[in-house]
């Protein structure tokens, strides 16, 4: 099977060797991305909300490279470096994925590169 690598440097850029996302089939998997602002290279200001939907705008970057959309996530693994901002962090989800979500999982972590709260992981179909 072959797979299709993905980069999208206008969403930033990885803080390691890996991929931003890989198509295989009509399936694309994304890493777990950061709430980073591309323009600033700094952390999306307003704590694990503004991260979170930095994140999210992220993502929808990514797909848009790979030729889908954030309607097409189908899967989200969410990590949180502190699981008491799991309501703030879903609060800012909700306003993205505002009908039919993803399937999601969200777990807490001792730590995130760069001093993160959150990072997504997700999967999405291509049409």
């Amino acid at each position: 099977m072959s797979k299709e690598i993905i980069s999208a440097p206008e969403a930033g850029v990885p803080v390691g060797p890996y991929s931003q996302a890989v198509v295989s089939g009509n399936r694309i998997f994304l890493s777990a991305e950061k709430g980073v602002d591309p323009a600033t290279g700094k952390v999306a200001d307003g704590g694990v909300r503004g991260q979170t939907l930095q994140v999210l705008k992220n993502i929808g970057t990514i797909l848009k490279a790979a030729g889908a959309s954030i309607e097409h996530v189908v899967r989200c693994v969410v990590y949180l470096q502190n699981i008491e901002d799991f309501p703030a962090m879903s609060d800012a989800y909700a306003t993205v994925f505002t009908s039919q979500p993803p399937a999601r999982t969200t777990v807490g972590v001792a730590a995130l590169p760069l001093g993160l709260s959150v990072m997504i992981e997700a999967t999405a179909i291509r049409a």
